[in-house]
């Protein structure tokens, strides 16, 4: 593509992320044309180095997990189980590709014309295409939806190298195991990719500034999550701080100080995964006239994702936290259709997260302490895994669902799980909050038996005071 060259579309979206062609495939089905600019491959950190690789490798960490430690109580023995990390990498990579395949189809099937390149705005309605081979072109837009999503946080004295100290995307590609290895950061990158490490032999040390793992979690999925890493052999430093590092012949030296005071640890590699940033520089976001916060970078939009110049859009990542694949792609939707003029804007009253690890965590809604501090008369209970069949004949009882309710109007207010399968029952209670249920509407509603969603329904009933499958009074249900 050597030279310059010049086109015209109705839409460009630059970035081919979740958020990015999600709103390039909506805006091909209501009839625009669209062009869709992405530097690296389809789908974005996402798809390439984030959820699905991550979930690929942890499924079979599990897959071998299960086999060596609860095969022999369930009748599976093996003579001898053993992790190829050369395999599980072909597997990742297959994964990844045929996910990525089926985007580039979906795309094509939508009419969205795709361009390799790095983007950069010139002006308020054109964008400078640098190709891989060097080459630029022209791009005059009538709207531009900007989807390019975030990027690692460098911390200074702490740079990687992606040999000793390294990135997640490093992690996911590494062709050996380390013996050792420390993780800065407890996140949910390093919350889920160092227990897939400790599960197929690695030792694993966790190191995180703040009072908890996961910062922002309800503190009893962290304090669950922290318990079952430990028992996993991963060690877990809380309310500590780096505050050096030295690379050694054996790998690194990281300095912390922390309850316990100033100690030394010692790993062959270091994964600092200390969280991420909204890609919004190297954009020439001035020469479009597009504000981005000058303290985070996000780039501050209205509930069409219009950004300070209304014609030009930002989902995802960059636009605003949380950052999750699944509020990019509604982001991506509705600016699609309101470029293409259709009634719509971004809402939601709780938005569903969860943590692929083990336990496997989902969160959607208020705490008991958020509902108080909104004015409410929260209250919450425990439902434990313990009493449903479902989870004793899938060897997974130690878990629970708790829930927060309104005392006073009955309301449902969040759910929080820790378990098997969680993550695959929490939008049935972001569907029940944004309806507007209450306690009563969830109990009401009958769940197939035997499942893990039956603690949903259970965890409503105990709220209520009316316990079916565990044993308590009412007054003892009611927490009074």
């Amino acid at each position: 593509m050597a030279g310059t060259y010049a086109r015209k579309t109705q839409v460009l979206v630059l970035g081919g992320g979740p958020g990015g062609y999600v709103a390039a495939i909506r805006a091909g089905q209501l009839g625009l044309k669209v062009l869709l600019v992405e530097k690296d491959e389809l789908g974005g950190e996402c798809l390439n180095r984030g959820c699905i690789p991550s979930k690929a490798l942890i499924h079979a960490s599990l897959l071998y997990t299960a086999v060596r430690t609860e095969g022999p109580e369930v009748g599976v023995r093996a003579a001898e189980v053993q992790f190829d990390l050369v395999q599980a990498l072909r597997w990742k990579d297959s994964v990844v590709a045929k996910e990525r395949a089926g985007v580039g189809t979906l795309l094509k099937t939508a009419g969205v014309s795709v361009l390799k390149g790095e983007g950069r705005f010139t002006g308020p309605h054109s964008l400078d295409l640098t190709a891989p081979d060097g080459g630029h072109e022209r791009i005059d837009f009538e709207y531009a939806v900007i989807a390019t999503g975030a990027v690692p946080s460098a911390l200074k004295g702490f740079e990687t190298d992606g040999a000793t100290v390294i990135t997640a995307w490093d992690l996911l590609r590494l062709p050996t195991l380390p013996r050792t290895i420390l993780v800065l950061g407890g996140g949910v990158s390093g919350c889920e990719l160092g227990e897939f490490l400790a599960r197929v032999g690695v030792k694993v040390s966790i190191v995180e500034l703040l009072p908890q793992l996961l910062p922002g979690i309800e503190s009893d999925l962290s304090k669950e999550l922290t318990g079952s890493l430990e028992r996993l052999g991963v060690q877990v430093r809380v309310d500590t701080r780096a505050t050096g590092l030295e690379r050694t012949p054996e790998g690194v030296a990281l300095t912390v100080e922390g309850p316990g005071g100033k100690e030394v640890l010692t790993a062959e590699r270091l994964f600092v995964t200390v969280g991420k940033r909204p890609a919004s520089r190297e954009l020439g976001l001035e020469e479009a006239g597009v504000t981005a916060d000058p303290k985070t970078g996000f780039l501050p939009v209205d509930d069409q994702l219009r950004t300070n110049v209304p014609h030009i859009f930002a989902v995802g990542d960059v636009a605003r936290p949380p950052m999750l694949a699944h509020k990019a792609y509604r982001e991506g939707v509705v600016a699609a259709e309101a470029i293409a003029g259709r009634p719509t804007r971004f809402q939601f009253e709780a938005m569903p997260s969860v943590v692929f690890t083990t336990p496997e965590l989902a969160t959607v809604g208020l705490s008991r302490e958020e509902a108080e501090r909104r004015g409410h008369r929260a209250r919450e209970v425990r439902f434990p895994f313990a009493a449903l069949g479902r989870a004793h004949a899938a060897h997974a009882t130690g878990g629970w669902v708790k829930l927060v309710g309104d005392d006073g109007t009955g309301l449902l207010l969040g759910v929080h799980a820790a378990g098997a399968s969680t993550g695959e029952f929490i939008a049935e209670v972001a569907h029940a909050i944004e309806m507007g249920a209450t306690v009563r509407d969830l109990a009401l509603t009958i769940h197939p038996h035997p499942t893990f969603s039956e603690a949903l329904q259970e965890a409503a009933l105990l709220w209520l005071g009316e316990p079916m499958h565990v044993a308590g009074r009412r007054t003892d249900a009611l927490g009074r």
